[in-house]
């Protein structure tokens, strides 16, 4: 056999095995397969080398002095192979981190168009009803003066509150949401919330109920007023999405640490492909996008999952038997708290 094809059938069985490798670690990582090839190359031309030398009838020194060449260079470029692939694989993750930050910024500027969509149309059907009602006080021709004024009071009102409800959620999203925990009273914060709550069941004929655990003690820190804004947002929706003769179910509890509190309805549940959006801002499930006399422009959930998150909390949603259950909780104690006379809210 020559020389020549002697180098050719060892480089090339190398070459065959690496390629083979290369296949079975398809699925690896750049980095590996970055570090893979330049190696393969390099052992193809050492194992070519040292083949076509012993073909050659070298003297033992000379052979010594072959391998010794064939070893150092491919030690070396072995080395530049696995610098290069640390910097494939930085590239890598570079790339990876790029498209998620994408995805993300794709996700929060849909959310944002939707938002924009949704709170516009709400906003309209309000407008347009006190507009009428304006030009007919205007005109004289409104058959109830009376009325019309209670109505566009009432439609003001509930303007104002989703005006604060999108105030609170730019807070939310811009990270401005600044907590002024104190040690406050659980039992306390949820009958506040059962007390506030209690007119809008009577006139829904659904029946309030509050449970808390007090026996390991009720006192956590945390900011008193958004914590009862976020309860307050659960027991509302709740309300307003259980029928006539339904059961709001709240139950509330410090363990270990932990406060808990659950917000049980009987909506009949909340559809799955839904469930993952139930926190959205803006999103109510309803193509329809009726206006709820008594609601807003669907941005208390967002709101109660960022007070939630900012007290370190996670706030979740499961369905059940007739119904849904929301479920908060939040660490008992977190940070230092600060007396009521230094907390801004309590002024």
């Amino acid at each position: 056999m020559s020389v020549t094809v002697t180098a050719i059938v060892s480089s090339a069985v190398v070459g065959a095995v690496g390629l083979v490798t290369l296949h079975l670690l398809g699925r690896r990582s750049a980095r590996t397969l970055a570090w893979l090839a330049p190696v393969t190359a390099v052992v193809a031309v050492v194992v070519g080398v040292v083949a076509t030398s012993q073909r050659m009838f070298l003297s033992s020194h000379d052979l010594g002095v072959v391998l010794v060449v064939c070893a150092s260079a491919g030690f070396v470029a072995v080395g530049v192979g696995l610098l290069l692939s640390r910097r494939i694989d930085q590239i890598e993750r570079h790339s990876r981190q790029l498209a998620e930050d994408q995805a993300r910024a794709e996700e929060a500027e849909r959310t944002r168009r939707e938002l924009v969509a949704w709170v516009s149309h709400d906003l309209r059907t309000p407008l347009a009803g006190m507009r009428a009602m304006t030009e007919a006080l205007e005109d004289g021709v409104a058959t109830d003066p009376e009325r019309y004024h209670r109505q566009l009071r009432t439609e003001v009102d509930r303007l104002t509150g989703m005006v604060d409800d999108l105030f609170e959620l730019s807070r939310i999203n811009a990270g401005a949401l600044n907590l002024f925990r104190e040690r406050i009273s659980l039992t306390d914060v949820v009958g506040d919330v059962v007390a506030a709550t209690a007119p809008l069941a009577d006139v829904r004929g659904v029946t309030l109920s509050a449970e808390v655990d007090s026996g390991s003690g009720d006192t956590i820190s945390a900011d008193e007023r958004e914590l009862r804004r976020a309860i307050t947002n659960l027991v509302s929706n709740a309300i307003r999405h259980t029928p006539h003769d339904g059961t709001v179910n709240v139950i509330a509890s410090v363990v270990n640490g932990t406060a808990t509190v659950t917000v049980t309805d009987a909506c009949g549940g909340i559809p799955d492909a839904d469930l993952g959006r139930i926190f959205e801002a803006g999103f109510r499930g309803d193509q329809a996008r009726t206006p709820d006399p008594d609601g807003g422009a669907g941005l208390g959930l967002a709101i109660v999952q960022g007070i939630v998150t900012a007290h370190s909390g996670i706030v979740r949603v499961r369905n059940v038997s007739g119904g849904c259950c929301f479920e908060v909780v939040i660490p008992a104690s977190v940070g230092p708290a600060v007396s009521p006379a230094t907390n801004p809210a309590s002024s």
